[in-house]
């Protein structure tokens, strides 16, 4: 990914995270779907492991996890954004990170959710993020992927009141499995559900659960 387009990236999130607490930090309470899916995973990976919230912004992901035993701590790439979520979450490790180069040795984590972190991602990259997420999931590790259906780019100049350089990308169902599997992973589950009225934006989302497969027995 091209550094100034990180670097906008990253600034524009540090600009408005302030202002994305305020309005995003309690969405779970209105999306039942996402908290079932949680929930679910939950359970699968309770005690397996540690779970990182990939695009963590202010850790609302995470802290639902954490409240449900996950042993569980977030990533993100805007200094801002970290600070919110441990701010808010101080029992909770918070670290600035980039999903595409993770700073972690291979076969740590027991998960990974990502929940519109890779909509940031640009469609020639998003199997590189992929396969860099693969890396660092132990084997049988689960992956919980959310974004917008659909395949336009939507670029914000500004956001909230703020000035900002940020591209938001849409991913087609079929196009998402091609490049889950060009990754190495496997799928297992695939929601589908249309936006909740007045609390998101409203565009259909998905929600992809893969798995890093287990290595054949000799």
């Amino acid at each position: 990914m091209d550094p100034r387009r990180i670097t906008d990236l990253q600034t524009s999130y540090d600009r408005v995270a302030e202002e994305y607490v305020k309005r995003i930090f309690d969405e779970l309470e209105h999306k039942p779907l996402d908290r079932q899916l949680l929930d679910r995973l939950a359970e699968r990976i309770r005690g397996l492991g540690p779970v990182c919230d990939l695009g963590c912004g202010p850790g609302h992901v995470a802290r639902y996890l954490r409240d449900r035993e996950v042993d569980v701590f977030g990533i993100d790439l805007s200094p801002g954004m970290v600070r919110q979520a441990r701010r808010l979450s101080p029992e909770i490790e918070f670290t600035q990170g980039n999903m595409l180069a993770l700073e972690v040795e291979a076969h740590a984590w027991a998960g990974i959710v990502a929940f519109y972190s890779i909509i940031h991602i640009p469609r020639e990259e998003a199997v590189n993020a992929l396969r860099e997420m693969r890396r660092v999931l132990r084997p049988g590790g689960l992956l919980l992927l959310a974004f917008h259906l659909g395949d336009k780019v939507i670029h914000l100049d500004e956001w909230w009141g703020a000035q900002v350089s940020a591209d938001f990308i849409f991913f087609r169902r079929s196009e998402m499995e091609e490049y889950l599997k060009a990754a190495g992973f496997e799928i297992e589950e695939v929601v589908e559900r249309e936006p909740y009225e007045q609390v998101e934006y409203q565009s259909r989302r998905a929600y992809f659960l893969a798995k890093k497969p287990q290595p054949p027995s000799s």
